[in-house]
């Protein structure tokens, strides 16, 4: 290899740390953050959601919608694959 192959891999693995360095703080959860994901929160207590086109919906209208139309039930067999052997 080259000298300049070589400069180029090296300053992209730096970079690449860097970047990993710099910005790994802003993507991770504090303590609190995470001790409070861990608890079960009531529906009540979550408030709306919003759902682009229908708009804000609370999370008790989801679970009632839900309750009263359930989604279709799978038969549990699935269609057998057909085999096909095109050689090399």
């Amino acid at each position: 290899m080259n000298r300049s192959s070589l400069l180029f891999c090296a300053a992209s693995l730096a970079a690449s740390i860097l970047i990993a360095v710099l910005f790994f703080p802003m993507a991770t959860l504090t303590w609190d953050e995470l001790e409070t994901s861990r608890q079960a929160q009531p529906a009540e207590e979550m408030g709306s959601i919003e759902l682009g086109d229908f708009g804000s919906v609370t999370v008790l209208e989801l679970v009632d919608y839900y309750i009263q139309n359930p989604p279709a039930a799978s038969s549990g067999d699935a269609p057998a694959r057909k085999v096909r052997f095109q050689g090399c």
